[in-house]
């Protein structure tokens, strides 16, 4: 291997990058329009552009992929976390392209990145399980069936993909046909089929799992254990490792039974075996993620194993880093830097990054994809960055911690630091004896008062760009700028400034978010109350509603499916 295409974006795609600069390698990155002037796409030795602006069009576009790999010489593909990374298809085309797929064989990611044969291997390893659907389920009457036998909550489960995507946790039977619509639309769109199954959900688990690596030789070595039980929307906001407060049965039976899944799929790479660990401490098994995790840095802080060279060295034919599970030295925590308010209810908030400062001293470092002045977009993952600080042991973590999170500034959107700074003193997750905090946590008990972030001000749209031919040296060189540059070189002057945002009308019904339409919930010309919810948005990956913000008939619909919305834009009007 010496030129590795990263298939992917933002913060994951400048931590492969400087992986492979310490390898040695040459990087090519890839980027959408409106990362053009990502921090990635500078990093890289080479970087093309995709064309487009959707996931579909950029980065889950497979023959746009492989057609820059061919076009750069690259020998190898990372497929990063996301996207296609755990798209079994797409590994196998890489591999069929005479390239090498850094990450499990397409055999292993059938097995094991679809959740429903996952569970098959589970149960032929011995390993515990909670009771789930035998196989896919097609239809909502089929999740009905479900609950009416094994009893409420249900959860809806995208058998691909991972991150919390897909996802809906089902509490009463009226809910889910919505529930199980929403949860096909979701997988869809993060990772390009929608196939569901469901399984019993577990009131107040605790979420652990287990990082493993494996060579081509069969050898499977646990790196460490991490928690990752602070969620919202069932996605990760907090992880910390070792996991706390496991008893040495707990911990060995997690250890064994994510050896003897790995063993029994012929997992080869870096993968991470997750479980639920239930308030009367059993455990079961949840699912296989094939490839990278998020919070990959507290494990290597904590096990001197750098996850990135190891999957690299195991790609190239290599052997393992270490000859045997490492034993854990330290405490380490990972907090999501997510572009959301969590005042608004973790409300997703694409913008421009004005200000951004990170904390430095003993113990700290900081992933990011993103720097001072650049645009968060609204179609991608709202992850900016991650603060992982490690202490020689937990307590002094979260000291560590509480101090780097009152350094860390962004200015310009919302994002999730307020929370952080109020859950590293909460009683619940600080506790020296035991863990007070769950997967749901956060929605059910968190009840620190924060204010939403009074700079989430309409977000300025991502600028289009054009393309445009020019002549250089005798040369004809296609050259892409934004739209609105074009637009002041053409009147003589600067870039144009966006039309200003016009005054509300009570009347009007108005975006809480930016996003993409997925759908209207009721149809015009409908009578409406107060806090009903009309309209479904998605993104940055997750869907949320637009209520009704007084009751009356709704009228003048103005957006439709597809169309694309900013935040505090009018989509229809409620007479009283």
């Amino acid at each position: 291997m010496q030129k590795v295409l990263i298939a992917n974006r933002g913060e994951i795609a400048v931590r492969i990058i400087r992986g492979c600069s310490d390898a040695g390698l040459d990087s090519v990155a890839v980027y959408a329009d409106v990362d053009a002037d990502a921090l990635h796409v500078g990093l890289a030795t080479e970087a093309y552009a995709l064309g487009g602006n959707s996931p579909a069009d950029t980065y889950l576009n497979v023959p746009k992929l492989l057609a820059i790999a061919r076009r750069a010489g690259t020998d190898a593909v990372h497929p990063g976390y996301g996207f296609l990374s755990e798209n079994a298809d797409f590994a196998q085309a890489v591999q069929d392209a005479g390239l090498v797929w850094i990450g499990p064989s397409p055999e292993s990611i059938r097995l094991l990145g679809n959740k429903v044969s996952a569970r098959e291997i589970a149960v032929r390893v011995g390993a515990p399980l909670v009771e789930g659907s035998n196989g896919t389920v097609e239809t909502a009457a089929e999740v009905r069936a479900f609950a009416e036998e094994h009893g409420l909550p249900v959860a809806i489960k995208a058998a691909f993909g991972g991150g919390g995507r897909g996802m809906k946790v089902v509490w009463e039977l009226d809910a889910i046909e919505e529930s199980f619509d929403s949860a096909v639309r979701e997988s869809v769109a993060a990772f390009g089929r929608g196939e569901c199954y469901v399984e019993r959900f577990l009131n107040k688990p605790r979420h652990v799992e287990a990082q493993i690596l494996a060579d081509g030789n069969g050898t499977v070595i646990v790196v460490g254990t991490r928690d990752c039980s602070l969620q919202r929307r069932n996605q990760k906001l907090v992880e910390e490792a070792p996991a706390p407060f496991l008893t040495a049965d707990q911990r060995d039976l997690i250890y064994t039974s994510a050896k003897a899944i790995c063993r029994e799929a012929g997992y080869i790479g870096a993968g991470t075996v997750e479980y639920l660990l239930a308030d009367d401490g059993s455990i079961s098994f949840l699912e296989v993620n094939t490839r990278l995790q998020v919070e990959h840095p507290i494990t290597e802080e904590t096990s001197g194993v750098d996850l990135v060279l190891a999957q690299l060295a195991i790609a190239a034919g290599g052997p393992l880093p270490v000859a045997d599970d490492p034993v854990p030295h330290g405490h380490s925590f990972e907090f999501r830097i997510n572009a959301e308010d969590p005042g608004r209810g973790f409300l997703p908030s694409p913008g421009t990054v004005t200000a951004f400062t990170v904390p430095t001293g003993p113990g700290i470092r900081v992933d990011a994809g993103i720097r001072s002045g650049d645009a968060v977009a609204p179609q991608f993952d709202s992850l900016l960055a991650k603060l992982i600080v490690t202490g020689a042991d937990r307590a002094q973590a979260l000291r560590r911690a509480r101090r780097a999170l009152a350094e860390f500034e962004i200015a310009g959107l919302p994002t999730v630091l307020p929370f952080h700074r109020a859950v590293v003193n909460l009683p619940a997750f600080i506790g020296p004896d035991r863990l007070g905090v769950y997967t749901s946590w956060i929605e059910t008990e968190f009840a620190e008062q924060i204010a939403a972030d009074s700079s989430l001000m309409p977000a300025a749209p991502a600028l289009a760009r054009r393309t445009i031919t020019i002549e250089l040296d005798g040369r004809r060189v296609a050259l892409g700028l934004p739209e609105n540059l074009l637009a002041g070189f053409a009147q003589g002057s600067g870039p144009v400034a966006p039309a200003p945002i016009e005054l509300t009308d009570p009347a009007e019904l108005r975006s809480t978010m930016s996003g993409t339409v997925v759908k209207w919930l009721v149809d015009a010309g409908a009578t409406v109350a107060a806090g009903e919810p009309l309209l479904v948005l998605e993104a940055m990956k997750m869907e949320s509603t637009v209520v009704a913000h007084r009751s009356g008939r709704l009228v003048g619909l103005i957006v439709a499916p597809g169309d694309a919305v900013a935040v505090h834009a009018v989509v229809a009007t409620i007479e009283a």
